[in-house]
């Protein structure tokens, strides 16, 4: 549930939301666990498409430049993830169960949706002025590659939750169990900061709502609140104008979205 009014539309849609595996199934093993990390990453980039799919169409033109910006921070944040995870990741998991086949799958779905992300990113880049963005233009790009975006999103979730059901899953309490559970944990804490501390940190922060399945996220991603706040309001600050179009306050709580302050949903 979110706190914004009924009558506005907010970032869970049009692409719905991953309910997480852990809290779906309770079960709490490596992958399980891994996979409601990703999870809940992968729901913090579509809170981010849905807030610019939202948005798009009603940008003031006095915004248009942080606009745009905001919009490529998120290509920035699923570019790299998507890399991270097929130069890093992925082939740790394979080695670990030792089978290459198991994202097989996943390496195709990902090759349907990068060329709409690439004319996402070639459109919004090639401006000659941030006066020059259509919302227009960019919904129907969006349009080319949405629903294999949203399907290999969901279905990566689904992947990872399974691989609780390999042969090859280490027993708990081995040498391989604990190098399995540093490799996701390890994996997680970089993906996004190597993304970017400035922009992708602070996108990601503020795309992820804290109240959701009964406020059992309130704490995630663990850390010090004081180190929280930094990256928020300090590392942030560089471009302090992108983070009015997020879908989430600071405290990870849904705010109305900027550009439809003064829009009635349809």
């Amino acid at each position: 549930m979110t706190s914004v009014a009924p009558t506005k539309a907010w970032a869970d849609e049009p692409i719905k939301l991953i309910t997480t595996p852990q809290y779906a199934t309770k079960k709490t093993d490596i992958f399980t666990s891994g996979a409601t990390h990703m999870a809940l990453l992968h729901n913090s980039i579509f809170r981010g498409y849905n807030s610019i799919y939202q948005q798009a169409a009603h940008v003031a033109d006095q915004d248009k430049a942080d606009f745009v910006g905001y919009c490529l921070t998120w290509h920035r944040f699923v570019k790299s993830h998507h890399d991270d995870e097929e130069q890093s990741l992925f082939p740790k998991i394979e080695d670990l169960l030792q089978d290459k086949t198991v994202f097989d799958e996943t390496h195709k779905e990902h090759e349907a949706f990068l060329p709409g992300l690439a004319e996402f990113e070639k459109y919004l880049g090639g401006l000659k002025s941030p006066n020059d963005f259509s919302g227009d233009e960019l919904l129907r790009i969006m349009g080319t590659f949405q629903d294999s975006f949203s399907e290999h999103f969901h279905s990566e979730i689904s992947t990872i939750s399974k691989l609780s059901e390999h042969a090859n899953v280490p027993k708990e309490g081995t040498p391989e169990h604990t190098a399995a559970v540093t490799t996701f944990k390890t994996w997680g804490k970089a993906t996004v900061t190597k993304a970017g501390v400035t922009d992708c940190v602070p996108f990601f922060l503020l795309n992820l709502d804290r109240t959701v399945e009964d406020g059992m996220w309130a704490n995630w991603p663990p850390m010090p609140a004081p180190i929280k706040w930094g990256l928020v309001n300090i590392a942030g600050a560089l471009h302090s104008g992108w983070w009015k179009f997020s879908s989430c306050d600071a405290a990870g709580r849904p705010k109305e979205l900027w550009a439809l302050r003064n829009v009635e949903k349809l």
